[in-house]
C-alpha cells in the first residue's frame, strides 16, 4: 500500500511539473528564428518578427497561442495560415501608432490572461508596438508612465509615433 502511495504521488509531482514546464516559454531562442525574443512575464515572450524558419519551430518550442500585432499588409493572413497550420492558437490584434486603442489593449489582455493561451508568444515586426502595449498594461495595473515606458523600451518600445501612442492613451487618465 506504501508504494502504491508512493508511486501515485510520483505521478501527481510529475504531471505538475509537467503542467507548470508546458506554460512556460523557452528562456531563449535562435535570433535567426525569431526576433527581439525576450520572456517579459510567467507565460509571455514578446518578439518581433518569426522568421519562416522560427515559424516551423513554435510548437516544438512549447507555444501554445501566437498574439499578432502586424497588419494584413505586413503579412498577417499569411501568418495566420502558417500558424493553424502548426496547430497553433492565432490571436490577430491590427495596430498602428495612429490605430491603437484602449479596446486593442482590452483585446491583448484578454488573451495573455488566459490561462489556455499559455504559453503565449506576443509580437509584431519589431517588438515597438508590443512594447507599447506592454507600457499601457503596466500603467493600468498601477505603474508610473515613466516606469512602463523603461519596460516598454527593454521590451522594443521606440521613441516616437508608438511612444506617443502610449501617452495619448495614458495621459487622459482613461482605463478600459
Amino acid at each position: 500500500m506504501k508504494r502504491f502511495v508512493t508511486v501515485i504521488f510520483s505521478c501527481f509531482a510529475l504531471l505538475i511539473a509537467y503542467c507548470s514546464a508546458a506554460a512556460s516559454p523557452p528562456e531563449s531562442v535562435d535570433p535567426s528564428l525569431i526576433v527581439n525574443y525576450r520572456v517579459s512575464a510567467p507565460g509571455v515572450a514578446t518578439a518581433g518578427l518569426i522568421t519562416p524558419q522560427g515559424m516551423t519551430q513554435l510548437k516544438a518550442l512549447g507555444f501554445r497561442t501566437i498574439l499578432n500585432l502586424r497588419t494584413e499588409q505586413e503579412g498577417a493572413k499569411d501568418e495566420e495560415a502558417a500558424v493553424k497550420a502548426h496547430g497553433l492558437r492565432y490571436e490577430w490584434v491590427p495596430v498602428t501608432a495612429a490605430s491603437l486603442s484602449l479596446e486593442d489593449v482590452k483585446k491583448v489582455e484578454k488573451v495573455l490572461e488566459d490561462p489556455n493561451a499559455a504559453p503565449v508568444l506576443f509580437h509584431c515586426a519589431s517588438a515597438n508596438r508590443v512594447g507599447a502595449i506592454w507600457a499601457i498594461l503596466l500603467v493600468q495595473r498601477g505603474n508610473p508612465l515613466e516606469t512602463a515606458l523603461e519596460k516598454g523600451r527593454e521590451i522594443g518600445l521606440k521613441d516616437g509615433p508608438m511612444t506617443a501612442a502610449v501617452e495619448r492613451l495614458v495621459g487622459t487618465g482613461a482605463t478600459p
